[in-house]
């Protein structure tokens, strides 16, 4: 972090899903944001993510969240739907950032704004870990809606992971149009069985 310049850290929510969209955020946070309860999203519990994703949309300068669908999931892999969906965020914050720190190792350069990729960057950047916890937070209240449509593959408990129940569930009721037709939705998905 670089004093007086207005950085964005960004992650997404939602790579190994089965179901639902993949979900990004872009923070900024201001100058000598200080708050130890933040940490990579998946070190908290649900209702400590619930807790300061009301803490980070408060104080932060910006903040802007943005998702990719299953769809074009299918259509371009996850990795670039992942970069896709951070473009979106940060197209979204009301101020343009002068430097984007980005959680993982791959990125596409955005509309000139110089970056760095940073692989844990959750649990190094402040800014990044604040993008974590509204990218889940924020798709896991999608899936929790989503489930009301389609309760018999508990999204609202799975959020959408590849659970032994959700995977019973695509078994026995098929996959929705919310499903990732390109990802192994079955165990079974590519397996032979020869009976000769």
């Amino acid at each position: 972090m670089v004093e007086g310049r207005l950085e964005a850290g960004c992650d997404e929510a939602g790579r190994g899903c089965l179901a639902g969209p993949v979900v990004a955020a872009a923070v900024i946070l201001p100058p000598g944001f200080v708050c130890d309860e933040l940490n990579d999203s998946k070190q908290l519990t649900e209702k400590q993510r619930n807790r300061l994703r009301k803490v980070i949309e408060k104080e932060a300068l910006a903040w802007a969240v943005a998702s990719v669908s299953p769809e074009e999931i299918d259509k371009i892999n996850i990795l670039w739907a992942s970069v896709k969906a951070m473009h979106k965020a940060v197209a979204k914050l009301k101020q343009k950032p002068e430097f984007l720190l980005i959680d993982g190792n791959k990125f596409q350069p955005f509309d000139g704004i110089p970056h760095q990729t940073v692989v844990k960057g959750d649990a190094t950047y402040l800014s990044i870990a604040a993008a974590s916890v509204l990218a889940k937070t924020h798709r896991d209240a999608l899936m929790e809606r989503l489930a009301l449509w389609h309760p018999e593959y508990g999204w609202d408990i799975n959020k959408g992971y590849p659970t032994k129940k959700h995977r019973d569930a695509i078994s026995r009721f098929g996959a929705t149009k919310y499903h990732r037709q390109s990802f192994k939705l079955l165990d079974t998905q590519l397996s032979f069985d020869f009976d000769l």
